[in-house]
């Protein structure tokens, strides 16, 4: 399958200029944000682009201070020193530095899932039943009002950071204490039993485009951390759904996508419920992994890029 995306608008690397690829930080995913720079820095430079390393937030300010870079592709994720928070956007915005991904309020919305659901629900776009959790709540009440097997994760984590799927009233308790380990309130979520499905998203010029996408199986129950970045196991089928399935899909990946404010590129997750078929949108990711394990370079090769071509397209969202 490919998708009928337009030519790339620009030939000559030399009109990116200085380019900052922004990695690393402080944040619960910098190894992982280290991975993805070092994939994203060797593309760019295979390709010409005058690229260098920035490793986390203050390094940045001294780049931007000094005048070292023309734009920036921001592959920090996560939050509280990562660049998926809207924090580092307002600050390359203060600088009119240009940069990649989306702006301060699609990087802010998306980083919440909770406020990312209550957009999502205004405009009836399907996502799982949820309840927002404040310290002291009664777990085992939400639980119930939601009905069990749910998940529960910090509101503002990635990579599966913190998260727990929980099938009996017993195991509430130690998924909490997981998931309170990191900053900010606990979202505790209807589970979904079906398959986990990706999509990603590629702005050309003015439009949004969804690139195929990807059913995520993998060997053990779920896809946790370490079948996202460690195991090899995992199975990826691009693209994961067909004929009108695969349409619906990406229709709701781009209205999700926009209706969350966002912009430039990044990939949108699902749940396809076993039973009705029907997708449910879990989050966004503003920032996305492109390791050798991520899914946004594998639904690029399916569409017919590699990752050198992906990342100058992404970077071309910057000019």
């Amino acid at each position: 399958m490919s998708v009928a995306l337009p030519p790339p608008r620009m030939s000559d690397p030399a009109v990116f200029g200085r380019v900052a690829v922004l990695m690393g930080g402080t944040g619960s995913e910098r190894a992982v944000s280290l991975d993805s720079g070092r994939g994203v820095l060797a593309a760019l430079r295979a390709r010409g682009i005058d690229a260098e390393a920035v490793d986390g937030i203050p390094a940045l300010v001294e780049a931007l201070v000094q005048r070292r870079c023309d734009r920036v592709f921001n592959i920090l994720h996560g939050q509280r020193g990562g660049g998926e928070d809207g924090i580092v956007q307002g600050l390359m915005d203060a600088f009119a530095v240009p940069y990649t991904g989306s702006g301060v309020l699609g990087s802010a919305l998306s980083m919440d899932k909770i406020r990312t659901k209550q957009v999502w629900l205004s405009l009836g776009l399907p996502t799982p039943g949820y309840a927002r959790l404040r310290k002291g709540d009664d777990v085992h009440a939400a639980a119930r009002t939601l009905g069990l097997p749910v998940i529960v994760k910090p509101s503002q984590e990635g990579s599966s950071v913190g998260v727990s799927r929980v099938f009996d009233d017993a195991g509430l308790d130690a998924a909490v204490e997981l998931a309170a380990r990191y900053p900010g309130e606990l979202l505790m979520e209807r589970l979904v039993e079906g398959d986990e499905l990706t999509v990603g998203v590629l702005a050309v010029g003015e439009a949004l485009y969804a690139l195929p996408s990807i059913q995520i199986v993998p060997r053990g129950d779920w896809y946790d951390y370490e079948a996202k970045y460690l195991s090899d196991d995992t199975e990826y089928r691009c693209p994961g759904a067909s004929g009108e399935a695969e349409a619906e899909i990406g229709a709701l990946a781009l209205r999700a996508f926009a209706a969350a404010g966002c912009a430039g590129w990044g990939r949108v997750d699902f749940m396809r419920d076993r039973a009705s078929g029907a997708f449910h949108l879990l989050e966004v990711n503003t920032a996305p992994g492109m390791t050798s394990h991520s899914l946004v370079p594998k639904a690029a090769r399916q569409a017919g890029m590699d990752m050198e071509e992906l990342c100058w397209r992404i970077l071309e969202t910057a000019l």
